[in-house]
């Protein structure tokens, strides 16, 4: 038989990039980066990595490359390494560069499929940290429909001052007892030096470690894998792992659509809500489902999250961090909470074959661990998160209901139009207690790229008005937020949402129980001002964020493009 005659059964879509004759040149091409006759008759697996040297949570991206390239070498595939882009939000946070964060998702979904259409993979491992890469490698996954995973470069370990164990978060809130006065420039100094001690993404629940634990919910990445720490040295093993099942997924052509179902997003929603996670994690569920054909709405987050309780006492909201729960037994102890209390699809299957029931009876508890209680005793009888609507919020709003007990809020509104003008106000000491504070022309487009306010909402917590205060937005939070926030808002205020109408001194009525944000105006007074609004220039007229700002949807469906 000639060397051009073989064709592995599992090269679905590699075998008309290396097979025959005509193809002499591709493999050419191919040799010359070092791959041999023997390589390219193997199944061709994608290893998409979002290194970047910008900041702690993707930095051991490249390593672990290296070892998930040996687990599926080990199991009869080639590995072809390719990079993409990351932007990171803590850095970014409080600057014009985190409209970047969510722009960076689109932008990262798109490479990673077309890196996999232009070099026709048979499978796909994507190794995620930072928050936009996770969603967008999960988005890919679901348009190319090709068998592979999604590893989580893992969480970093917490730093320690003054004796605890500290987060980016408590960095973040610093500068607000700073303004305060409660702190010192040199107490400032010592905690960020402290606060993040090497390689991972931060360490609470905030929204890499919320995404890292959904994927294991939706089905995408093999349990037990994610949770494993950064720096642990079981972190090489669990890639190695990760190669050897995505490469087995290939021969056997096992691929997402038949992992994402309408169950295993249910399952993923309830996880959010028992870990009191990331907001965030709304909006990316949404563009994920979108891609993967599944029908998901706001309000199916609202009716799971009412029945979930939180049994996870993680920060922002309790009292631990991801390192905490990796030792306490690891994801499947929520798993467990949740498929004892019939919450949880338990039959769903993910990647590694396992049922949801079979995970939850597989785990390993430390005796005496507290991170993760019993259903029937948990820290909250109702999940983290509720979907509000309203003369301010038609089509929805998120508010994170993790880590504070407030459920109603009646004040004043302090309108700003920009995060920096916010931010400025509370450094200022302009906010005061019952002051509903509005962020708006923060959304999708009129950002564009609806940040993040962890700047505005842990400086207003370190002044000590966390609990005096509520905060809505059209913008996005931080998983690192808590206390009375509302975000998400829509329609947003750049394309004529009611929160562009308001003015400051409206009263603003926050009712979690009844579901509902509102202003108190008749709809004559807000139809009056609707006539005058006029929307405001764009701040960017050419590149990336005028293509993002002109083709972005409303944050009610995930703010995709």
């Amino acid at each position: 038989m000639s060397v051009y005659d073989r064709t592995h059964p599992a090269k679905r879509q590699s075998a008309a990039l290396t097979d025959g004759v005509d193809r002499a040149p591709a493999r050419a091409m191919l040799k010359g980066a070092g791959f041999t006759d023997d390589d390219l008759a193997k199944p061709l697996i994608g290893v998409a990595t979002t290194w970047i040297e910008t900041m702690p949570c993707n930095l051991n991206h490249r390593l672990l490359a290296r070892y998930v390239k040996q687990g599926i070498r080990l199991a009869g595939g080639t590995p072809l390494e390719f990079n993409t882009i990351s932007v990171s939000d803590g850095v970014s946070m409080g600057t014009a560069g985190m409209r970047a964060s969510l722009v960076s998702r689109e932008v990262i979904a798109d490479s990673i499929e077309l890196v996999a259409r232009g070099h026709l993979f048979d499978g796909l491992v994507c190794i995620v940290g930072c928050d936009k890469t996770i969603p967008a490698a999960v988005m890919a996954l679901a348009r190319l429909d090709l068998p592979g995973l999604v590893l989580y470069g893992g969480s970093i370990a917490p730093g320690r001052y003054r004796g605890k164990d500290v987060t980016i978060q408590d960095v973040f809130e610093v500068v607000g007892a700073h303004a305060a006065g409660t702190a010192t420039d040199g107490e400032v100094h010592a905690l960020e030096s402290a606060a993040c001690p090497g390689a991972g993404a931060c360490g609470g629940m905030y929204t890499a470690n919320t995404m890292a634990t959904l994927l294991d919910f939706l089905g995408v990445s093999a349990p037990g894998l994610n949770e494993i720490p950064a720096a642990h040295p079981g972190k090489p093993q669990a890639a190695v792992k990760a190669g050897e099942l995505a490469t087995k997924l290939v021969l056997e052509d096992t691929r997402p659509s038949s992992i994402l179902t309408r169950e295993a997003f249910e399952n993923a929603i309830a996880a959010i809500a028992a870990t009191g996670g990331s907001t965030n994690g709304v909006l990316h569920l949404l563009a994920i489902a979108a891609e993967a054909g599944v029908e998901l709405t706001l309000d199916d987050f609202d009716t799971i999250s009412a029945r979930t309780p939180i049994v996870a006492d993680i920060k922002p909201g309790g009292r631990y961090v991801a390192t905490d729960l990796f030792r306490a037994g690891g994801v499947g102890l929520v798993a467990r909470e949740l498929v004892e209390a019939g919450i949880a699809h338990a039959d769903v299957r993910g990647v590694d074959g396992r049922t949801l029931a079979e995970v939850a009876a597989a785990v390993r508890e430390r005796p005496g661990q507290d991170v993760v209680l019993s259903w029937d005793d948990p820290l909250k009888p109702t999940g983290g998160l509720a979907i509000l609507r309203g003369n301010l919020a038609p089509e929805g709003c998120v508010v994170k209901l993790a880590g504070h007990e407030r459920l109603h809020h009646r004040g004043p509104a302090r309108v700003f139009d920009s995060e920096e003008a916010c931010f400025a106000a509370v450094k200022a000491r302009a906010i005061v207690p019952g002051d509903v504070v509005v962020i708006r022309y923060e959304g999708p487009a009129g950002g564009p790229g609806m940040r993040e306010m962890l700047h505005v909402t842990a400086a207003l917590v370190g002044e000590g008005l966390g609990d005096e205060v509520a905060l809505v937005t059209d913008g996005r939070f931080s998983g690192a937020t808590h206390g009375l926030m509302v975000g998400h808002i829509a329609p947003e205020a750049f394309r004529g949402g009611p929160i562009a109408l308001l003015r400051d001194g409206d009263t603003v009525v926050l009712d979690v129980e009844a579901r509902r944000l509102d202003v108190e105006m008749d709809e004559a007074e807000l139809e009056r001002r609707r006539a005058k609004w006029r929307q405001p220039e764009p701040r960017h007229t050419s590149g990336v964020f005028a293509k993002y700002a002109a083709t972005v949807g409303s944050a009610s469906e995930g703010a995709r493009t």
